[in-house]
């Protein structure tokens, strides 16, 4: 006997859950099902962030990012005062510790307010009043950033959704996948329109329409599908350490370096949580594995199918020296603590512990480029979310709401 429902969400991470949310609440009576392989919500990117609520400052004007982050920004506060759950909205530093990363901070400021973000400039003496043990030649402070618990959040929209009807089941993972009009990959059953999936237990579902959001596996599920996604997801793990609690009088907010537009990611950064604790990083390292959360962890498939891809050598070849750099901060607790200093001159080797790595699911194209946005895709009864990393918590309320807007569609033509 195979369950039977209207879409099938593969995926119980932040997005996934926020896409069935959405799904029950546009469609009432809708049949949704999520399958996701884990023993519970947000085991992945969404339970393993610093938990900042971002501004949308960084991004291109008009993006799916800076849309979704500066609606979902406000969103994410409102959700969480409406089911109790911890947050605080502080604002951040964004801090220029060299003569050269001036111009950048300006740039910032005008990106921020083409994106509706509230922006203020502070000179020196307004730095050292807002964040007294922060060095730097001057800042800017992000009004609408904040901080939650994203595992928290994850869970109450999979309360919400199972509330409105949906069957979220755990310990599920997809083996197989195929379109019930004869293509596709993988083995089922089924007749008719829409999909049968199997999972690794040997249930079956059919649905009219499969919704594909499994983060760092995303590629997969969509190549299992029959799909060619035109990317690879390249795992990179970020690293973290905290401020032991006698030294976290030294962070008062969230301080952030200005970005080297050299290289993609954020840069090392301190983040007070909504626990008290201070988190200092990441970093950005290629990770061994899709769930590589340490060098320990290699996976020979991961491994290979990452070397086997031409982005793979072409984003080394173009961030090779950015990278040297990351990998010594990686081994190296000393060159870690260095880089903070740039920002935190105080701190030293002993005031660090280390603290749960993330890895960021990353859609890489074969020139070697990084998929710079949100990446959407899919045909007939599949939507595809191919690049969903940071800040795709924050700006997951109107990410759900985008793809369950698609998977409806998607019902429609079936239909």
């Amino acid at each position: 006997m195979s369950r039977r429902c209207d879409v099938l969400v593969v995926g119980g991470g932040i997005v996934g859950l926020s896409t069935a949310y959405a799904l029950t609440r546009s469609a009432p009576g809708l049949r949704v099902t999520v399958l996701e392989k884990e023993p519970g919500p947000a085991r992945h990117q969404t339970g393993r962030n610093s938990g900042v609520i971002h501004s949308g400052i960084y991004y291109r004007p008009g993006s799916y990012k800076a849309r979704f982050a500066v609606e979902g920004a406000a969103e994410m506060v409102a959700f969480c005062a409406g089911h109790g759950i911890a947050h605080e909205v502080t604002g951040k530093l964004i801090v220029a510790t060299e003569h050269d990363e001036l111009p950048r901070l300006h740039a910032l400021v005008q990106r921020g307010r083409e994106n509706g973000i509230p922006v203020r400039e502070l000179g020196p003496a307004q730095l050292a009043a807002a964040e007294p043990h922060v060095r730097g030649l001057a800042a800017i402070h992000v009004g609408t950033t904040g901080v939650c618990d994203y595992g928290e959040v994850a869970e109450a929209m999979a309360r919400l959704a199972r509330d409105a009807g949906a069957d979220v089941r755990y310990g599920s993972p997809v083996r197989a996948i195929r379109r019930d009009d004869g293509t596709g990959g993988g083995a089922g059953g089924g007749t008719g329109g829409g999909v049968t999936v199997r999972t690794a237990s040997g249930e079956t579902f059919r649905a009219d329409c499969l919704v594909n959001c499994a983060g760092l596996h995303s590629d997969r599920i969509a190549r299992l599908a029959g799909d060619d996604p035109g990317m690879r997801i390249v795992p990179f793990r970020g690293e973290y350490y905290e401020l032991v609690p006698r030294r976290r009088h030294l962070v008062r907010g969230l301080v952030y370096p200005v970005p080297d537009p050299a290289f993609p990611f954020l840069g090392v950064h301190l983040t007070r949580g909504v626990d008290g604790g201070v988190h200092i990083g990441p970093n950005a390292v290629p990770a061994l594995a899709r769930e590589g959360y340490s060098w320990r962890t290699v996976r020979v498939r991961d491994l290979a199918e990452t070397a086997r891809f031409p982005g793979t050598w072409r984003i080394a070849a173009r961030h090779w020296r950015q990278e040297v750099g990351e990998l010594h901060r990686s081994l190296s607790k000393r060159a870690f603590t260095a880089a903070v200093r740039r920002l935190l001159p105080e701190v030293r080797e002993e005031d660090l512990v280390p603290a749960p790595a993330g890895v960021r699911a990353q859609a890489v194209l074969p020139d070697g480029s990084l998929v710079d946005d949100f990446l959407f895709a899919g045909s007939g009864p599949f939507v595809h979310v191919l690049n969903a990393p940071s800040p795709a918590a924050t700006a997951s309320l109107p990410i759900g709401r985008e793809v369950a807007r698609r998977a409806l569609a998607a019902l429609d033509r079936v239909a």
